[in-house]
């Protein structure tokens, strides 16, 4: 396991929030902010600490109701406008005014409100998996696992049960796999059991949304002009289309990236070849321009 710090902050109303910091950056270059999808949390980013940390500093928040941060007193706040006040917040806290943010899901849907509020703060930017059009599909299939309680005897067990719901996501996925993304999902409870790691109450502003459309985030896309960006796009992504994702590419213009990720759907777990080949593009034309 690559080493890390835990460290901790409080949200602008009042939960002790965590994140991890995997610190030893090379001198001058900004940090990854890694923020995760919506039932995910900083163990998400294992793989990619585990090949980029010692050349980069990642900071990778547990976001509210997640793993070690504090459930919210209110499930209405699990909405992106308050994940970005807690991000701001943790920001402010590390006096970090510049860096590469590494959105997956729910965290590009973040980054994208970081690029629309306070641009001059990305050094870079990876949208995972994410655009201002989301496909209904990918939304209903999320929409019927979020906030259902799982609860398993082994780790074996919650392994085959990811394999078995999402053996369209990850179409190549052996045991091994299965059960080292159990591992970053779920937590052993007090009785023993493996259960999921987030408050089931995350699901509450979904279902009080239902299907009504959003804030227009299209115009958003023509603030990462100039900014370097990449787009992963699963090949079998049911969230985000191929079309939109061109369409996305047209909007941020030749500063942005699109690689379209084989064989995988909603999200690429950052680990694929085409992947670790992509972020590296990225991190270097961070660098070098």
């Amino acid at each position: 396991m690559t080493g890390y710090k835990d460290g901790y902050w409080w949200s602008p109303d009042g939960l002790r929030l965590h994140y991890r910091d995997y610190d030893g950056g090379e001198d001058g270059r900004p940090p990854l902010l890694c923020l995760p999808g919506l039932t995910r949390n900083a163990r998400d980013f294992e793989p990619l600490a585990g090949r980029l940390a010692g050349e980069w500093r990642l900071i990778c928040p547990d976001m509210r109701g997640r793993a070690e941060s504090a459930y919210a007193k209110d499930a209405m706040t699990y909405v992106p406008l308050t994940y970005l006040q807690d991000i701001s917040r943790l920001l402010a806290d590390l006096a970090i005014t510049r860096f590469v943010a590494v959105g997956t899901s729910l965290g590009g849907i973040i980054t994208m409100l970081i690029a629309a509020t306070q641009r001059d703060w990305l050094a870079g930017a990876l949208l995972n998996d994410v655009g201002p059009t989301l496909d209904e599909a990918g939304l209903a299939r999320i929409r019927s696992y979020v906030g259902v309680g799982q609860s398993h005897p082994t780790w074996v067990h919650a392994a085959r049960a990811l394999a078995e719901n999402n053996e369209d996501v990850y179409p190549g996925y052996d045991l091994e796999q299965w059960l080292a993304m159990a591992k970053r999902l779920y937590r052993l409870n007090s009785g023993g059991r493996v259960v999921l790691d987030y408050d089931m109450k995350i699901a509450e502003p979904i279902r009080a949304m239902g299907s009504e459309a959003g804030v227009d985030m299209w115009p958003v896309m023509q603030a990462f002009r100039g900014i370097p960006t990449l787009l992963l796009r699963g090949e079998r992504s049911d969230l985000l289309s191929a079309a939109s994702a061109e369409r996305m590419m047209r909007e941020m213009g030749e500063s942005a990236e699109l690689a379209t990720i084989p064989h995988v759907g909603h999200a690429p777990a950052l680990d694929e070849p085409e992947s670790a080949a992509a972020i590296d593009r990225l991190l270097a034309r961070v660098l070098h321009g």
